[in-house]
């Protein structure tokens, strides 16, 4: 298997999978349908074509810099002039993902090269939330977990200071596979993003973590000494 690894930066993010009515909710992380949406704008799939290429990717994201949620709220009026229900909007501010999506090898590259030139604008959930650039982080050998357990911790400069130690944790969120006893469910696997039908499936999430040296953190060598030395003439 290859894998695409995409690096998800932005002032703002949001990744909903149970928002309803006025209060459009986000996850503390990418989601698979989120991310593939994006795949699906910049290879120019138009909502309502089929995914079929896309749906048989697997999944997983860390969160190399989780970011804060906000809270905002929307008014908006109709033409005739009347006053919309007010929503309230929930976003991550200053966070830093690292997605990696599993797959065929020549499926994977022109979904890199897409990204580079993407036919629609590319945006981390909502239309409101543009990314860093580049994306992609380019294609290579391996799952997208072991591309995650061994990719360089990707978090902003100013994030990195604030962590000292000579490693660093990080959450990672993956597709489950039989083997996993625990599990989490969410309504994320996508089906069909046609917006007068729109459709996403269940999908099994196992959450683990993932340990990374720190590369701006140098630990001090201590030179071995024999305290008696100096006795042994």
């Amino acid at each position: 298997m290859n894998t695409l690894l995409l690096r998800l930066a932005g002032p703002l993010q949001a990744w909903g999978a149970s928002s309803r009515f006025v209060y459009r909710g986000t996850e503390t992380a990418p989601t698979k349908s989120g991310v593939i949406g994006m795949l699906a704008a910049a290879k120019g799939i138009r909502r309502t074509e089929p995914l079929t290429e896309l749906l048989g990717l697997s999944f997983a994201v860390r969160v190399d810099q989780p970011g804060t949620v906000l809270r905002d709220f929307q008014t908006a009026r109709r033409l005739d002039g009347s006053a919309l229900p007010l929503s309230y909007r929930h976003y991550l501010s200053d966070a830093v993902f690292v997605a990696a999506v599993g797959g065929d090898k020549d499926l994977l590259t022109g979904l890199h090269d897409a990204l580079h030139r993407p036919q629609f604008p590319l945006y981390l959930g909502r239309r409101s939330c543009p990314p860093v650039l580049p994306v992609s982080l380019g294609v290579h050998p391996g799952t997208p977990v072991e591309m995650l357990r061994r990719h360089r911790w990707e978090a902003s400069t100013w994030h990195r200071r604030t962590r000292r130690s000579a490693t660093v944790t990080m959450e990672m969120l993956r597709d489950a596979d039989d083997t996993d006893p625990f599990t989490e469910t969410i309504r994320d696997e996508p089906v069909s993003f046609d917006p007068t039908h729109r459709q996403h499936g269940w999908r099994l999430v196992v959450r683990e973590h993932v340990e990374l040296p720190h590369p701006d953190t140098r630990v001090a060598t201590i030179p071995s000494h024999d305290p008696m030395q100096v006795l042994g003439g």
